[in-house]
């Protein structure tokens, strides 16, 4: 039985306890975008961690069938999400391919690694959604390949609006074990963030190009 609120909670339990997941509303990191952000989130942590490792893969394998049924081959998105659908591959007994950032620049100038068969039904493994743009082009070079995407999962979402416009213009479904909402009630409860910085958390979700300059004005 795959019991959605019970895994939302326990993944967010997981990712701040071995600090996959850190949050810093008082002071932010920067991401490559040059955005300033209260959160960072880097699910490659949790492969050191067996016991979460192992829940993981469980959910997202469970999280796999409840939402896409039967599939012929897991693909991974390059870099953190080939380990991740790895694992989900060889819990499901299927194929794996992943797609990388950009094809390559020698040999076989591959984008796909690995073997595919035009008219497989797939299902893409990303590790983390923002706003869903690198997910999406794998989404497409997959299609492109001639292989029929049933959807996409990841273990974490920040829920930005951009992401689920971006998935519903590209037609692909997605499904993640955790989200930020579920994570920052999380926190909250269980004294990882203080309880006055909860609204600016959630003002960054809504504005998260701007807020570092709100905060830093502040």
């Amino acid at each position: 039985m795959y019991n959605k609120s019970d895994i939302e909670l326990k993944v967010a339990e997981f990712l701040l306890q071995i600090k996959a997941i850190k949050l810093q509303p008082n002071n932010p990191f920067t991401w490559a975008s040059g955005w300033k952000s209260p959160i960072y989130c880097d699910n490659r942590v949790t492969l050191s961690h067996p016991s979460v490792r192992t829940y993981i893969r469980q959910k997202l394998t469970q999280l796999i069938q409840e939402e896409f049924g039967s599939v012929d081959i897991i693909a991974g998105v390059a870099t953190a999400g080939i380990p991740q659908g790895v694992l989900v591959a060889q819990e499901l007994g299927l194929p794996f391919a992943y797609v990388r950032a950009k094809a390559k620049e020698h040999g076989t100038g591959s984008l796909i690694e690995g073997e595919i068969v035009e008219g497989q039904r797939v299902v893409v493994v990303e590790d983390l959604i923002s706003t869903g743009k690198s997910s999406l082009q794998a989404v497409q070079a997959l299609r492109d390949a001639g292989l029929s995407v049933a959807g996409l999962v990841s273990i974490f979402t920040y829920g930005f609006e951009v992401a689920d416009q971006n998935f519903k213009e590209a037609k692909c479904r997605y499904a993640t074990l955790s989200n930020y909402d579920t994570l920052i009630d999380y926190a909250s409860e269980h004294s990882f963030i203080a309880k006055n910085d909860i609204d600016l958390l959630k003002k960054w979700r809504l504005e998260p190009s701007t807020w570092g300059k709100e905060a830093i004005n502040n």
